[in-house]
């Protein structure tokens, strides 16, 4: 008896479907450049990272499962909006160079939402509210 319960709780799981993957931002400031990541904690998968070298007022967006043809994109966030250069990646990526004085970002460090055009391609990035003092956190730490 006990072994048919057992045997219907694994084919119960088995079919039960996956639980969406629990993203998160988290902030990497230690021996090199500052990352602030949005991942799946314990797993390489990440879907968005911001990465700089402490006080050089440049930042680079990576965008991972993305594509484009280089060139320019255009970041926006509240009224404030700013033209970046795309800059060479590999593989299913895109970087886009954004400085930290330009009041997209200081709008973006304030309310947590930025959307990036790359062309047709529009990547929104949200920030939630307990995650927000990271962000204000990495751009004090990146702005020159």
């Amino acid at each position: 008896m006990n072994l048919s319960i057992a045997l219907a709780v694994l084919l119960t799981m088995q079919n039960a479907p996956l639980a969406a993957p629990a993203w998160t931002w988290a902030l990497y400031d230690g021996e090199g450049p500052l990352v602030l990541a949005e991942e799946v904690p314990d797993t390489p998968r990440l879907r968005t990272t911001f990465e700089c070298e402490p006080r050089s007022g440049r930042v680079a967006v990576t965008f991972y499962e993305a594509r484009t043809t280089g060139g320019f994109a255009t970041a926006r966030s509240g009224d404030a909006s700013s033209t970046a250069q795309v800059l060479p990646s590999r593989g299913d990526k895109v970087e886009v160079a954004l400085r930290t004085d330009l009041p997209v970002f200081a709008a973006f460090a304030a309310s947590g939402e930025m959307t990036v055009a790359l062309g047709e391609d529009e990547r929104r990035v949200t920030i939630p509210r307990p995650h927000l003092a990271k962000l204000r956190r990495f751009t004090e730490r990146c702005t020159a």
